[in-house]
């Protein structure tokens, strides 16, 4: 019974966002107070939204790697932070400190309407989403975790999220379409 229960959660957690397709949206890039929409990206193969948080401990341990692919993907595919929470600690000021406290220069976005968070169901930070743009329809082809170990950057046997990028960007199915997130919860407004 315990099996059937767990199949079925898995199963629920895939269904709903693999293959949905996404919206146009319009939100503002903290980095340069510039708006972003999905327009902006109709040329790119695809594109990597990672739901991010400037107080939640998991989103800190994340800063290297986040760097890391920033360096790594720059210029062959856009990858947008965003972050979703309404409390104070979230505000946009402290968004920009966090990126560039980390070196990051990839878009942050403020979503404090909730609008991508909603349309792609975003429950934890950090969370990844891979999008592959087709004619440019930008459907969800993986969802979760970045990694498999949050909290200790040299104990990651699995790169979810670089995984499914390496495949998308080589023309291949990405094998491993989901992964169970692991973060805070992003509370809904």
């Amino acid at each position: 019974m315990k099996k059937i229960i767990l199949l079925f959660a898995l199963v629920s957690f895939v269904s709903v966002t693999q293959g949905q397709t996404l919206t146009d949206f319009n939100l503002k890039n903290v980095v340069d107070a510039k708006q972003i929409s999905l327009k902006d990206y109709s040329s790119a193969p695809g594109l990597v939204i990672i739901f991010t948080s400037v107080a939640c401990p998991f989103d800190g341990y994340y800063g290297n790697r986040l760097k890391e692919l920033q360096n790594e993907y720059s210029g062959k595919l856009p990858i947008l932070l965003v972050n979703s929470y309404t409390e104070a600690p979230e505000a946009e000021e402290w968004m920009l400190k966090t990126a560039q406290a980390n070196g990051l220069t990839l878009p942050y976005l403020s979503d404090k309407d909730q609008v991508l968070m909603t349309q792609l169901n975003a429950q934890r930070s950090p969370e990844a989403f891979v999008l592959k743009n087709t004619n440019g329809q930008f459907t969800v082809a993986y969802h979760g975790a970045i990694d498999d170990n949050a909290q200790a950057e040299t104990g990651v046997k699995q790169t979810y999220l670089k995984d499914a990028i390496v495949n998308l960007l080589s023309g291949k199915n990405i094998v491993q379409p989901s992964a169970r997130p692991v973060g805070c919860y992003i509370r809904k407004k």
